[in-house]
């Protein structure tokens, strides 16, 4: 096993896999590894099976991969579902009653490990998963002062007496990863040990704090809900008022409200409760109120499958809130993009007085991998509201669409605004005259967004003659596939905002003879949407909506196919 493996870790809910990659994801960085890992899990609070993969190589990965090279199986019925991505050469850890029979016909390496006995010596079952960390830390020969010094830090809380056990866990399993003496031969870097690991959760977070963000309003919705949960953790710390809301119409409403009166506020969910929030959204385009709104998406429609992944809420996005008004749609497809994109929506948001989208999905948000510190001196968050004298006019029609915001209380002006159609003090009309105006207004601040988009980037041969189209999340296997396929005919262009389109589309697109698209959805909902605003075909769809991301070896695979 060389320079890249896959590890899976499967076993029911419940049973602390989550703490295992936690922990060793950070055990591995602070080797020198590099390091990704995203899970898939079930619908369960308790049982079914849940299982993560951790990616360890010698280069920079972002992507999920079929094949398993060390698969960890923490209770029965753990392997049935990912048979199919087993092979002759993968090695399969466990307790032998958690491996059926026909398993052990000697079609796959088994390495028994007697976990219950093991868990029961140092107090009980509860230490299992704490035993798969010291197996696959001394598997990877980590130092094992830095393992017990981490041990330490998670459970030092719970007193002595539970941290002793979890050492002495940590040890026992350790010993037997060490004696298994498996053949990893992954490159280490010096340089990864600097490097710090986030998840997609937490930089959707951290970007709304570099954007300025001192409120959030949420219902709690998978996939969605660990961004409240962060900002709430560090709420005092960043001075941000968190609330959960009793619903998602609340939740859309308040941040208006907050917005308002001054703060920079968003919201965060998922498709179900960002349907409710429509008719919020609408009104925040009518009053001309900044919002900045994540959804992170899921498979529909209802409630689908609300553990999995989809990029099938474009659409809902790009066409949600009655009327026409102008709006801005990011979709970060790795953990710096997503710390740019949503501190950057923040300052949009203010700047054009609209609803920005951050669009994510469930693979996004629960995916980890290391990178490079941020340099946060280059975020600035910028308000864009002014002092109002006592003549200020709050819609006042402008030549690029965008109204002079006042706030109360900051200058001696009124600040009026009504959910009705208004002329420019804010005061209900039906003039039909008014009401093209207003409009018209309202719909110029385009040219200018247009005019600050985001180009797509291109990844791979600068003299191709076939682009790959990818957004958000795809961007990591759809990069991995070119770097990994070395032809020279092939690029990749990554759009991290999907509306606008990026004003280099057009041009990036007509170069190419042949035209692919990646979609974790049924119908190309972007690629309907290029077409409808360049007039420009695919020659090919590779489409996914099982509820799955799309792996390495299938993205690979669909590309060889083009000739």
């Amino acid at each position: 096993m060389k320079n890249d493996i896959s590890i899976v870790l499967s076993g029911e809910a419940g049973q602390g896999i989550r703490t295992v990659e936690l922990l060793i994801i950070r055990a591995l960085k602070n080797s020198g590894y590099n390091i990704f890992s995203t899970t898939e899990l079930m619908s369960r609070v308790r049982g079914g099976n849940n299982t993560t993969e951790i990616r360890v190589s010698n280069k920079s990965i972002q992507s999920f991969v079929d094949k398993i090279d060390i698969l960890i199986v923490l209770s029965r019925n753990a392997i049935y579902r990912i048979e199919n991505r087993l092979s002759e050469n993968t090695i399969i850890i466990g307790e032998n009653t958690f491996i059926e029979d026909k398993y052990k016909d000697g079609q796959y390496k088994i390495k028994d490990i007697p976990l219950s006995s093991l868990a029961k010596e140092v107090g009980g079952l509860i230490y299992s998963n704490v035993i798969i960390f010291g197996l696959l830390s001394g598997i990877f020969n980590i130092n094992l002062n830095l393992i017990k010094e981490y041990i330490s830090e998670q459970f030092s809380a719970k007193g002595v007496n539970i941290t002793e056990n979890n050492i002495n866990a940590v040890i026992k399993g350790y010993d037997y990863g060490k004696n298994l003496k498996l053949a990893i031969q992954v490159e280490k870097n010096e340089e990864i040990k600097k490097q710090i690991i986030l998840s997609g959760t937490e930089s959707v977070a951290i970007g709304a704090l570099a954007g300025g963000c001192n409120f959030i309003s949420a219902y709690p919705m998978s996939p969605s809900t660990g961004v409240i949960q962060f900002l709430a953790k560090h709420s005092e710390e960043f001075g941000v008022v968190v609330e959960q809301a009793e619903d998602e119409i609340s939740a859309i409403n308040m941040i208006q409200g907050a917005w308002y009166a001054g703060a920079r506020a968003m919201t965060t969910t998922s498709g179900g409760g960002f349907a409710l929030m429509q008719e919020g959204i609408s009104n925040a385009a009518m009053v001309e109120s900044p919002i900045v709104i994540h959804l992170a998406q899921r498979p529909a429609p209802s409630t689908g499958l609300p553990t999995k992944t989809e990029q099938a809420d474009l659409n809902l996005a790009l066409y949600t809130g009655h009327g026409e008004f102008p709006r801005i749609i990011f979709a970060p497809g790795n953990v710096e993009d997503g710390i740019f994109l949503t501190q950057k929506a923040f300052n949009l948001a203010d700047k054009y007085q609209i609803p920005v989208i951050v669009l994510t999905d469930q693979f996004f948000i629960d995916s980890y991998q290391s990178i490079k510190p941020i340099d946060f001196s280059m975020f600035k968050p910028k308000n864009y509201f002014i002092k109002t004298d006592k003549d200020y006019i709050r819609y006042k029609i402008t030549e690029d669409g965008i109204s002079p915001r006042g706030v109360p209380m900051y200058g001696k002006g009124y600040v009026r605004f009504d959910s009705h159609e208004h002329d420019e003090g804010g005061f209900i009309t039906e003039d039909p005259e008014i009401r093209e105006k207003m409009v018209d207004k309202r719909l110029r601040k385009m040219e200018s967004i247009s005019k600050e988009s985001i180009d797509a980037e291109i990844i791979g041969s600068k003299n191709y003659k076939t682009l790959i189209v990818g957004w958000g999340s795809t961007y990591g296997v759809i990069k991995e596939a070119v770097e990994v396929l070395k032809d020279d005919d092939i690029a990749f262009v990554y759009f991290k905002q999907v509306y606008p389109l990026p004003n280099n589309t057009q041009k990036i697109l007509e170069k190419a003879k042949n035209r692919i698209i990646v979609e974790n959805n049924a119908t190309s909902q972007f690629g309907q949407l290029i077409k409808s605003q360049t007039g420009l075909e695919f020659n090919k769809h590779i489409l996914k909506y099982n509820g799955m991301p799309f792996s390495l070896e299938e993205i690979i695979e669909k590309l060889k196919e083009k000739k």
